[in-house]
């Protein structure tokens, strides 16, 4: 098995290994968690000096690939473990693979803080350390993102498309429903942008991302 994904499914990691799952590959997952100290363990640092998951490892003809940040995991599993035959999450033309490269870096730049702030302050932590004051006022900055993408996706829908690009579920959206699915439960949120929400149930209810959040 040349394919191995370090991380667990409650984390970043999810995105890599939801995009393999996806693609129906044979990989091997090494369940590292981001507590513990494990991610600080000199032989993982030997594989990410930054000491995060998840970190993939491809065993090739030419050498072994090491990449670790997580989109970039999951666009290199797409590209070079995908076929781009317009059937798959793997981009098939330029146009798509424009798509994955720039959603996926706004997704990055425009939501995630704000989003596992939400995440943070409105479930994960326990109560007695929540500040929802945080959460509120993340939600009001991820109204000006989210406003760019309700527009996109309705005109998608104008041109018959469910999804971010082209007609199918592609690793755009993968990579796009991976930050915004910690905002899920953002009642402003899903109630002011409809059409965020119907394609975030589209994509988080798909099967292979079940799977993968339950992958320990």
């Amino acid at each position: 098995m040349t394919l191995k994904i370090y991380g667990i499914g409650a984390s970043r990691a999810v995105r890599p290994l939801w995009a393999a799952t996806e693609l129906g590959l044979q990989f091997e997952h090494v369940p590292v968690h981001y507590q513990g100290g494990a991610t600080r363990a000199p032989a993982f640092l030997a594989l990410n000096p930054n000491g995060h998951i998840p970190v993939l490892e491809d065993l090739r003809p030419e050498g072994k690939v090491t990449v670790w940040e997580s989109m970039a995991c999951t666009l290199y599993v797409a590209k070079i473990h995908g076929k781009a035959d317009g059937q798959t999450i793997t981009p098939a033309t330029a146009q798509e693979d424009a798509d994955a490269l720039r959603w996926s870096f706004w997704t990055v730049t425009e939501v995630e803080k704000d989003a596992l702030t939400i995440l943070m302050h409105r479930l994960a932590m326990p109560a007695d350390q929540r500040k929802p004051e945080l959460a509120d006022a993340a939600e009001q900055r991820l109204r000006v993102p989210y406003r760019v993408l309700e527009s996109h996706l309705q005109a998608q829908a104008k041109s018959g498309h469910a999804y971010l690009s082209a007609s199918r579920f592609t690793v755009a959206d993968l990579c796009v429903a991976s930050v915004l699915v910690w905002a899920k439960g953002s009642d402003l949120l899903m109630s002011e942008f409809p059409a965020v929400k119907a394609w975030l149930d589209l994509c988080v209810n798909r099967p292979a991302f079940s799977a993968c959040r339950k992958m320990g």
